[in-house]
């Protein structure tokens, strides 16, 4: 039975929003203040205290929603979502539920068989978060830190249209990418901006009926979702090859064994004791707020990667790294209109400036080279005004000293070498230094060609032109050795 059974996944994404104070409150809702700090009655939940929507939440919320292609809804309601855990002092947290801000939505990715797959999003709604609790402060107890409790999250849900733990991965990274495009969140999972809980069920291939759910918790990173999905459909499809239940339950995915282990039975909506918050009427959005955050969205990764290949012409690959973040983007395409060759700029971008980034660990806006500096050093390749080699010396000491290309090529000499002489007497000092190689050339091995080639641009600094070089290479072959070979020929 197991081998015809197949998975049904769904996410649900919590997502810190950007703002600078929590969703009912005036505290901070900055990340890493001590602990209980970012703190008042109201998201205590001290009597009497009442609380007042966050207009900058709510702005954030509509732009995510209108971005994930959602219907949003003129009134939506907020709730109480009542249960006891020791992170949440009100006893209850104020989310949305019958009445959410948005649905219907839908993402586009890669699903990881090759294709592309759309991915229904639900329902988009506004909620607070609870506080944190910590397990390594004191020894043999549990600190509660309150910083984070009434942080303005939304949280996505999405229909079971994830087919595997890969395509999970892929969705998640495809929704994280607009998120940070649409600026209403950092996504930092490293200090919680963004958490995932997965929901996974087994049922017979070509079924519509749904089995019992479990729901996955405790995955800090994109491949942890994978991985705890990959462990808990084969524990799944294993009792259930073995004629055992699957209990509907919560599950902790313990990253170091590999495992997903019971934490409780799995809730139901009743148990929640959902009712309408009596403290905040229903929020309303007239059409010119939804059309005006509509108006003032951003071109979003899947736009811009089309973009970049239909308008630029650049492979898939270029375009998919390039757009994988609004800020390499505008940079990419500020290089690509000062140089004028897409390609080429695609070519540095990718190399020298992401390696920058990747070497330091900082954002694109730090890289010390503006686009237009590198679009001029760019030309100067295109022209033949300096080697490809030489170039990134250039590069480097423009990155270092903050001075444009042609002063530093001009200072160093650097400019490319294009006299006969000057290059022919750098090819022969090469044949002669390598006699062996030269004579293979001669012979035919024309994979000797791109050894004695770096051989000359070694000696020349860079500075030899490399068609020139290349010509005067072979000539002087085919002269001492009488070569007829292909690389020699």
């Amino acid at each position: 039975m197991s081998a015809s059974l197949e998975a049904v996944i769904g996410l649900e994404v919590h997502v810190h929003l950007a703002t600078r104070t929590k969703l009912f409150c005036a505290d901070a809702a900055s990340f890493g203040a001590p602990p209980n700090s970012n703190v008042c009655p109201v998201c205590l939940g001290l009597p009497g205290a009442l609380p007042v929507p966050n207009a900058a939440a709510i702005g954030l919320a509509l732009r995510a929603a209108i971005g994930l292609q959602c219907d949003v809804k003129r009134t939506s309601r907020f709730a109480r979502k009542n249960y006891f855990y020791p992170d949440l002092p009100k006893g209850y947290q104020i989310t949305q539920y019958d009445r959410p801000l948005a649905t219907g939505g839908r993402l586009e990715s890669a699903d990881g068989d090759g294709g592309i797959r759309v991915v229904r999003i639900r329902r988009v709604h506004l909620e607070e978060d609870a506080g944190k609790l910590l397990h390594d402060r004191i020894p043999s107890c549990t600190a509660i830190d309150l910083n984070r409790a009434g942080v303005p999250l939304i949280e996505i849900v999405t229909e079971p249209d994830v087919v595997s733990p890969a395509h999970s991965r892929l969705f998640l990274q495809r929704l994280k990418q607009t998120l940070e495009y649409l600026e209403v969140s950092d996504c930092d999972m490293e200090k919680g901006s963004l958490r995932v809980d997965a929901n996974v069920s087994m049922r017979q291939a070509g079924s519509t009926a749904l089995g019992a759910k479990t729901e996955l918790k405790n995955m800090n990173s994109f491949s942890s979702v994978e991985r705890a999905l990959e462990f808990e459909i084969g524990r799944q499809r294993a009792r259930l090859g073995r004629g055992l239940e699957v209990k509907r339950e919560t599950r902790l995915w313990d990253a170091a064994a590999g495992e997903a282990r019971s934490l409780r039975g799995k809730e139901e909506e009743e148990d929640y004791r959902y009712f309408p918050e009596p403290d905040l009427p229903p929020l309303i959005l007239g059409d010119a707020a939804i059309g005006d955050a509509a108006a003032a969205l951003p071109e979003l990764p899947a736009a811009k990667e089309a973009r970049f290949r239909d308008t630029w012409g650049l492979p898939a690959y270029d375009a998919a790294v390039l757009a994988s973040g609004r800020a390499l983007a505008d940079y990419f395409e500020a290089v690509a209109a000062g140089c004028g060759n897409a390609k080429l700029a695609s070519n540095w971008v990718m190399t020298d400036v992401l390696g920058w980034v990747n070497l330091w660990q900082k954002p694109v806006a730090d890289y010390p080279v503006p686009p237009g500096r590198l679009a001029e050093l760019l030309r100067a390749i295109a022209s033949g005004s300096v080697s490809g080699t030489a170039a990134r010396r250039v590069l480097a000491a423009m990155a270092e000293t903050g001075r444009p290309a042609a002063a530093i090529i001009e200072a160093d000499g650097l400019a490319q070498v294009r006299d006969s002489g000057e290059v022919g007497a750098w090819v022969d000092a090469v044949i002669a230094e390598h006699p062996e190689e030269a004579a293979r050339l001669a012979a035919g091995d024309a994979k000797i060609t791109a050894f004695l080639m770096g051989q000359v641009m070694k000696r020349s600094k860079g500075r030899a032109d490399p068609r020139l070089a290349t010509r005067l290479l072979l000539a002087a072959i085919r002269d001492r050795y009488g070569g007829t070979g292909a690389g020699a020929s």
